[in-house]
């Protein structure tokens, strides 16, 4: 992907998955992505964050990240915004305001249905945003890491 002079290549622009961390897929930078198999099988955080996205997010963003007439399309942004500026605002939020319009985007870093999946979020989301899924429900997905279901449950304060 080529990027405009004076602006900052972010991990986003290569999603390709280098390894992979009990079940969590990184890039070479270190940033969460996806693997979807030739069979269409996605990791289990692609898997989750559609489920995720679609509990919390597509109310205001729209039906798979695609946008709506008050959020932006999270498909879109997803291609240029880095993993820690996607983690800042769903945690803290945003606000724009200008004559035409203003947009708020409301904390999440106190919700743990967000909070604690916000990887899986921006795995799915930056899948979208390269194609590597479409805007159905992934047919095939790899099983739940271990790692995974304890993270979980210690973010979710069960024992």
């Amino acid at each position: 992907m080529l990027v405009a002079a004076g602006t900052v290549a972010h991990a986003a622009d290569d999603p390709t998955a280098v390894k992979s961390e009990d079940g969590k897929y990184l890039d070479k930078e270190g940033n969460p992505t996806f693997k979807v198999a030739a069979d269409g099988t996605v990791d289990w955080y692609t898997y989750s964050g559609y489920r995720r996205y679609h509990s919390e997010c597509h109310v205001c963003h729209g039906p798979d990240g695609m946008g709506s007439t008050y959020a932006p399309s999270l498909q879109e942004s997803l291609k240029t915004m880095s993993y820690g500026d996607f983690l800042a605002v769903v945690a803290s939020g945003r606000k724009n305001v200008n004559t035409a319009q203003e947009n708020v985007m409301p904390a999440f870093g106190d919700n743990p249905n967000v909070a604690c999946y916000m990887d899986d979020l921006y795995v799915y989301l930056r899948a979208r945003a390269h194609d590597a899924v479409g805007r159905v429900r992934p047919a095939k997905r790899e099983d739940k890491p271990d790692a995974y279901t304890q993270a979980e449950k210690a973010c979710m304060g069960a024992k």
